[in-house]
Formats: structure tokens, C-alpha cells, sequence
């Protein structure tokens, strides 16, 4: 769900630099970098010097990442959005409590699965 939430944030910002998408997903740096490393192994994205600082590199959504995004909306997404459409607004208040909780379960597992560069 990670490699899907940094599409997602290159598909509105592109380039970035791994502090962007570290801000806007709430990540721990090295999920983010080790994330970067797989999808640009993928050609999901590609990393460039940065023009403006050459020490920096920035990473851009390739069309092969806009497709892939686009597949996995398709198949995904929609079907939640029409399930989360049928629950009523208590419902939707326990998921909205959760969710905090649960981007946090789902961090640490990202960082024992990937921040150990073992990937």
C-alpha cells in the first residue's frame, strides 16, 4: 500500500525529493527510500539529479507508474469507495478513528519488512 501512496503523491507532484514524500505520506525516511529504490528497479519512477542542488536527486513518475497507478485504481479503489458508500455514519466514524492507528501499524511493518535494506 506504500509503493501505491508514493505513486499517488508523484502523480500530483512530480519530481520530489524523498523529504517530500517522507512529509506528505507520513513516512519514516528509510520506507520511503528503500520504497524509491524498488519502484525505480520496476521503472515505476525515475530518480534524476536534482537541476537546483546536484548533490539532491528527485524522482518523477514514469508512464509505466501512471498506468500502474491507474490499474490499481481501477481494481482497488473503486470497489472501496462504493462498499465505504454503504455503511452508515457510525460505521464511518470507527473507520475514521482507526485510521490513524492503523497507517501507524502499517508504517512499522513497512520499516521491520524494508528498513533493514534486506529487501
Amino acid at each position: 500500500m506504500a509503493q501505491v501512496e508514493v505513486l499517488q503523491v508523484l502523480r500530483e507532484h512530480s519530481p520530489a525529493h524523498i523529504s517530500d514524500l517522507t512529509a506528505r505520506r507520513h513516512l519514516a525516511p528509510s520506507t520511503v527510500s528503500g520504497l524509491i529504490s524498488r519502484i525505480v528497479g520496476a521503472g515505476l519512477v525515475a530518480r534524476d539529479v536534482d537541476p537546483v542542488n546536484h548533490r539532491s536527486s528527485v524522482v518523477t513518475l514514469t508512464a509505466a507508474g501512471r498506468e500502474r497507478l491507474a490499474t490499481w485504481t481501477r481494481t482497488h479503489k473503486d470497489p472501496m469507495d462504493t462498499a465505504y458508500a454503504g455503511l452508515d455514519d457510525t460505521e464511518r466514524a470507527v473507520i475514521a478513528e482507526a485510521l490513524p492507528v492503523l497507517l501507524r501499524l502499517a508504517e512499522h511493518l513497512d520499516e521491520q519488512t524494508y528498513g533493514s535494506g534486506l529487501s
